[in-house]
């Protein structure tokens, strides 16, 4: 690892909080509504593909999930569904933008630990106003320097947030549990990076490549990242 690290940014979703479970859970009720038109197993693929489909519309987000149930309603019903079924998929979002926060292993003794030596900041992708809840409400706020909302987790977007920090990028280290979101693209601006797996993921960000880099490394947990600066 890079030991001019003298900024660290952190993933928020699924690397400091759990968050992907909870949409899998919705998923599968959501599946689970539309029976009666496809197998759940159809359902879930059609649904997937409409999110893929409107990404670049709506970005990241429970809002975007929301408006693409409903839109998978619409086409897998031929149109056909009653709006009890919309209604429903709405309630499936609202109780997902309201669910606790519940923090990974390691969270806070990390953030403690590093806190003072290092320039902490957090940078996820998803809704602004829903990101922000959940930092809220996770307690961490006070640890952070900066917190950055992305649209989306590509080098250009790591470019303009150094850019923001003033801060070189072999003085940046990223971590994340995204291999395609969190990891590939800090590397290849010359940043350093950590991937912190989580045993869920969801298919878009999933990527099976081994890396092999100088300044990247792979954890068990978030809070061995202090025995490797």
């Amino acid at each position: 690892m890079n030991n001019h690290i003298t900024t660290i940014a952190f993933d928020a979703d699924d690397t400091l909080w759990i968050n992907e479970p909870y949409f899998q859970e919705a998923e599968k009720e959501f599946c689970m509504l539309l029976e009666d038109y496809l197998p759940q197993h159809s359902v879930s693929q059609e649904l997937f593909k409409t999110e893929m489909q409107n990404l670049h519309l709506y970005g990241y987000g429970v809002k975007g999930f929301m408006l693409c149930m409903i839109e998978t309603i619409s086409r897998v019903s031929s149109n056909t569904a009653p709006i009890e079924l919309v209604n429903k998929a709405i309630t499936l979002g609202q109780n997902l933008l309201q669910k606790p926060i519940e923090l990974l292993d390691g969270v806070t003794q990390t953030l403690e630990s590093l806190k003072g030596k290092y320039r902490l900041v957090v940078a996820t992708k998803g809704d602004l106003l829903d990101q922000e809840r959940k930092l809220k409400n996770s307690g961490l706020q006070n640890y952070f320097h900066h917190i950055e909302i992305m649209s989306d987790k590509k080098e250009k977007d790591y470019q303009k947030l150094l850019k923001h920090l003033d801060c070189k990028p072999e003085n940046f280290l990223m971590l994340g549990n995204s291999v395609k979101s969190d990891i590939l693209p800090v590397l290849e601006i010359g940043g350093s990076a950590a991937h912190i797996p989580y045993h869920v993921t969801w298919s878009h960000e999933q990527h099976d490549l081994n890396i092999e880099h100088k300044h990247f490394k792979e954890l068990k947990r978030i809070d061995e990242i202090i025995q490797h600066l």
